[in-house]
């Protein structure tokens, strides 16, 4: 399966020829991150040469950081409504509004980012969820994978499940929810206000992102207490959106175009997610960082937690029902092999 998706990405980027320059177009794409952000920002930019690479300059991406065009959690509305033709995104953002975002944004407990990859361009998984983003006007693509993520910053020691009641901590998605059963209170806040709000005591822990992407905002120096594992996001997808008017008027090849740079930023990131993430480590220890690892007891209650709430937005959504039971079954299948091929 995952030669499968390897295979597709690098063949379809050299299977095509440059429209004319005639038809070159220019798209604007406001992200919800920093412009400069180290690896989530940097998967833009790749996808954005990638794009210029292989449509040989026929196709522009032109790259808006958060809040150059719109304030970054209205990135999804604005490209709904054509007030900006592109948008960069983590689809949990749009987990409030579009339940099925929540699977790939950041499913607790849910697959590795090789068999998130697998299921939603080869296992239908990018069917399901665009059929969410027809109804906004938006088309979906997939370009970015991060890998799982810590899981959080702390600023006290989390012994118990006692220990987490009472606290208020930057996390979203379905995380959000789960960390509500056990009585803490969950708080949307864009990554460039992160560091402040923990810095000055308005939150008490945070989630953001890879130790690297955490230690460029100095997380580390708002918190000492740095939690694993990434429970909550064992890997996510961030996707480029086009307003559908936007996508519609391409032509074909430029849409192939399109969709073959996503593909190689994927790939891109699948690759390059990991090994920048064991130097920040070791920078933040010999900084003063506590590494530390939840106690079971505390997984086991999230684990319990996390059931109830995919229950409950199983009876809610439809969409969400039906991308659940899709993804339940390809892990279900990802899981057989792994353990036909186990040499342990």
């Amino acid at each position: 399966m995952k030669f499968k998706f390897l295979i597709a990405a690098m063949s379809a980027a050299f299977s095509f020829a440059a429209t004319p320059a005639a038809n070159a177009v220019e798209i604007d794409v406001a992200s919800t991150f920093p412009k400069d952000m180290m690896f989530l920002g940097d998967g833009l930019k790749q996808f954005a040469k990638s794009v210029e690479e292989i449509s040989d300059g026929d196709i522009k991406i032109k790259i808006h950081g958060a809040g150059d065009l719109v304030p970054a959690l209205e990135v999804l509305n604005a490209v709904s409504s054509g007030a900006v033709s592109g948008g960069y995104d983590w689809v949990g953002y749009w987990g409030g509004s579009i339940p099925v975002a929540n699977l790939v944004g950041a499913l607790p407990f849910g697959p590795s980012p090789e068999v998130l990859a697998e299921w939603i361009w080869e296992g239908g998984g990018m069917q399901i969820i665009q059929k969410a983003y027809d109804k906004r006007n938006v088309k979906f693509l997939p370009c970015v994978v991060v890998p799982a993520e810590p899981a959080g910053w702390f600023n006290k020691e989390i012994k118990t499940v006692e220990d987490l009641q009472g606290l208020k901590m930057r996390i979203g998605g379905l995380a959000g929810r789960v960390l509500t059963k056990v009585g803490v209170s969950p708080q949307m806040i864009p990554g460039g206000e992160v560091f402040v709000s923990l810095e000055r005591g308005r939150i008490d822990a945070a989630e953001f992102s890879l130790p690297a992407v955490d230690e460029t905002i100095q997380l580390n120096k708002a918190a000492k207490n740095y939690y694993f594992p990434g429970w909550h996001q064992p890997s996510s997808i961030n996707s480029i959106t086009f307003n559908m008017k936007v996508w519609n008027d391409l032509n074909d090849l430029q849409k192939h175009q399109i969709t073959t740079a996503c593909r190689s930023s994927f790939l891109w990131t699948l690759t390059n997610g990991v090994p920048q993430q064991l130097e920040a480590l070791k920078r933040m220890e010999e900084g003063g960082t506590s590494i530390l690892r939840l106690p079971d007891e505390v997984l086991d209650a999230l684990r319990k937690a996390t059931a109830e709430v995919i229950a409950e937005e199983r009876q809610k959504d439809p969409l969400f029902d039906e991308a659940y039971a899709s993804l339940s079954t390809y892990i279900e299948g990802a899981d057989r092999w792994k353990s036909l091929q186990s040499t342990k």
